[in-house]
């Protein structure tokens, strides 16, 4: 059973959807006891990242995230803003902290060449940078699809297990033990995304 952390900003439906397509049971709660139960958890997001902090802090949920994923090693995938919240802290509006599960700080992209947006969104290269079991049977070199205006810039460059660039190198990918995190919406990138979802379940939490 997989759970979905829902704390008010993520994009459950579509992420719900692709474990559907996996034939995974999975479900949507914000329920602590459910969160212990499940054998793997997904913590979602699209958003701010201060709105993000506030909506499990007022759910009374990062004390129970950090017992389960600390503690008890429970395995773990961010998502997009979900990924952002493993950090130290984001400086998006004001400084705010973050779960700190990463020693890192989530900072805006830079969008100083001439044709580069911001936010990014659309499809781009995720190029992985050391093995890792949800990047299984997917080529070094993927496309996966982005849709943001910050990134995370990790002290400990072992955490990184894969890049991407859009006007300048971020990081697309981090791993620490059990706790994942992909900057990139996995559950809407299509074959390589749904793989890398499949391999969190099969190669990760079927393991522990």
């Amino acid at each position: 059973m997989i759970a979905i952390v829902d704390y008010g900003l993520g994009n459950l439906r579509s992420i719900s959807a692709a474990f559907e397509r996996l034939d995974v049971p999975h479900l949507c709660t914000s329920d602590k006891k459910k969160l212990e139960q499940a054998d793997g958890l997904i913590l979602p997001g699209v958003g701010a990242f201060p709105d993000g902090m506030r909506n499990l802090k007022k759910l009374n949920l990062i004390n129970p995230l950090n017992e389960l994923v600390l503690e008890k090693q429970k395995p773990i995938l961010g998502i997009c803003l979900g990924f952002q919240l493993m950090a130290s802290a984001g400086e998006e509006f004001e400084d705010t902290p973050g779960l700190g599960w990463f020693d890192a700080k989530v900072v805006r992209l830079n969008g100083s060449g001439g044709d580069i947006r911001i936010p990014h969104v659309g499809w781009n290269d995720c190029i992985q940078l050391k093995e890792s079991p949800i990047f299984q049977d997917i080529p070094t070199s993927s496309l996966f699809y982005y849709t943001h205006s910050f990134h995370m810039l990790c002290n400990d460059k072992n955490d990184i297990i894969a890049n991407s660039d859009h006007g300048q190198s971020f990081t697309a990918a981090i791993q620490k033990g059990m706790i994942f995190g992909t900057q990139f919406h996995p559950e809407k990138s299509q074959l390589h995304g749904v793989k890398l979802l499949q391999n969190f379940v099969e190669k990760v939490v079927s393991t522990c």
